[in-house]
């Protein structure tokens, strides 16, 4: 073969050096990109405005589209196996488009998450609230209502029109009931968002008054917060019980 035919030695040792040095910069990257991942996590707020703080920084968050997607990786999940101590306990609805963990941008082992219809209580939904200020040093808790919430619906009209719902359904209608008398006392050109709102504040008062989390609430190591979740906008509402 003439030398116009054969490889040139110089180009293929720059073409080789230049392999080399991209996949060496691939590599680079990745394990940036693993020790991004794997980064610590924040440091666990201890005291209600910190935990509010973090939480309502996670909204905003949600709301902007500019989220972190924080404690999601396989490191967070070692880390919590053997252990949780949640900074928030959100009794929130049922509902499919109000996942307390997406709208407040948090992760495993961040949230205990209680879900009921219309934020309904009973004394095991109480006792699960409880938990986490309780046996974990939970500093703040949240009663998470939300626009056009479809069980708060159902138990206005089911109430409004003397129909009971079938089966236990009607259990979640019983609960909601006092929240039902407030907002037919209060008016309003939307009755059914006022009892909503009605059944979140309500919620958080009994909860702030509770026997067993009432002098947590005194001494200042447990907020209980009423929020609104709007369905529209993805913001967060605060109703009542704010840290200050």
């Amino acid at each position: 073969m003439d030398r116009a035919g054969r490889p040139d030695r110089r180009a293929l040792l720059v073409g080789g050096l230049m392999g080399a040095t991209v996949a060496l910069a691939g590599c680079s990257s990745r394990k940036a990109a693993s020790s991004a991942t794997s980064a610590s996590p924040e440091v666990r707020p201890t005291t209600p405005d910190a935990a509010f703080a973090r939480l309502m920084g996670g909204n905003k968050r949600w709301v902007s589209g500019d989220l972190q997607h924080p404690d999601r990786d396989p490191n967070r999940r070692q880390l919590v196996a053997q252990e949780q101590e949640p900074y928030g306990a959100i009794l929130s609805c049922i509902d499919s488009r109000v996942p307390p963990e997406l709208l407040f941008d948090t992760g495993l082992g961040d949230l205990y998450v209680m879900r009921t219809g219309g934020e309904a209580v009973d004394p095991v939904v109480t006792g699960s609230v409880e938990y986490g200020p309780m046996t974990s040093d939970t500093p703040l808790i949240v009663v998470l209502g939300h626009q056009r919430c479809g069980a708060v619906k159902a138990a206005y009209y089911s109430l409004r029109d003397g129909k009971p719902l079938s089966g236990n359904l009607q259990a979640i209608v019983k609960a909601l009931q006092p929240a039902y008398k407030q907002a037919v006392r209060e008016g309003g050109a939307d009755p059914v968002e006022t009892m909503a709102r009605a059944q979140v504040k309500l919620t958080a008062a009994d909860l702030r008054s509770n026997r067993d989390l009432a002098p947590l609430v005194r001494n200042g190591a447990l907020a209980v917060v009423g929020a609104y979740y709007s369905l529209d906008t993805g913001k967060v509402e605060v109703l009542s019980g704010a840290p200050s």
